[in-house]
């Protein structure tokens, strides 16, 4: 187990690729602190380690919110006595035109993927400091921070701020040994609330057409990546980006290259 006596703080950890990351922590031996807006989401995926064997707990918690945070990793320490590995993995996304895009809808995106981030990782990093402790940060960021999207202008733009976020902090940390890192899904078969299983039909068809590697990408795969990048094989490895779409990128640039 590459995660043996570690503790996990997941953000967004009651479904999707927040759901498979709590499940590979615990079967690589790690405690989780699985936070979620929805009770039931976070109790079921608290359950479902339970049934494997590991050791998790629930916390309804709005990472937007500093008090809550706060009260958050309070927790971690209550129960676990600490934590070492920050997982910032709460997100949302919708579709809107630029032309139709309303205020609200952008400034709720930012909160959501990009205070939350700065908040979490703020309290995580200072508690890391002032213990002289090590820590791994690794944040969800998306292929489309590289690539752009039609309609989805706020959501690439708090992506991009997270790659910058994670260099950034990557930097300024690095002499207290706390690594950051972010990971970069493609199309990942699960939607930003919730949901997800094998792709069928059409859009398995659709997936294995324009993705090199013949698949959808299953929210496992980007848990993989991130149980990596939390263990100690990943201990010089800080300021990343490490894009997982199956090759879908790279097959779009050689199309726009000729």
């Amino acid at each position: 187990m590459r995660l043996q006596n570690k503790v996990a703080v997941l953000t967004g950890g009651g479904s999707g690729i927040g759901r498979a990351t709590a499940l590979r922590f615990a079967e690589e031996g790690a405690r989780v602190v699985v936070d979620d807006l929805n009770q039931a989401w976070a109790d079921e995926t608290v359950s479902l380690v339970a049934k494997q064997g590991g050791e998790a707990v629930a916390v309804i918690a709005d990472v937007t919110e500093r008090a809550v945070v706060r009260k958050m990793f309070g927790t971690a320490q209550e129960r676990f006595g600490g934590y070492d590995i920050l997982v910032n993995n709460a997100g949302v996304l919708s579709h809107a035109s630029i032309l139709d895009l309303e205020e609200e809808e952008w400034d709720r995106v930012m909160r959501v993927n990009l205070r939350s981030m700065y908040l979490c990782t703020q309290e995580a990093a200072r508690y890391w400091v002032q213990n002289g402790r090590p820590g791994k940060i690794i944040n969800l960021g998306s292929v489309t921070s590289e690539m752009g999207a039609t309609g989805l202008a706020h959501y690439v733009t708090s992506k991009g701020g997270g790659r910058q976020f994670t260099r950034a902090c990557a930097l300024e940390l690095a002499p207290h040994k706390i690594n950051v890192n972010a990971v970069g899904p493609g199309t990942i078969n699960t939607n930003i609330a919730g949901g997800g299983g094998e792709p069928s039909g059409p859009q398995s068809d659709v997936m294995g057409r324009i993705v090199p590697l013949g698949r959808g990408g299953q929210p496992v795969d980007v848990a993989n990546s991130i149980i990596f990048l939390a263990s100690e094989e990943a201990d010089y490895i800080t300021g990343v980006l490490l894009i997982m779409d199956g090759g879908r990128s790279i097959a779009m640039s050689s199309v726009r290259d000729g």
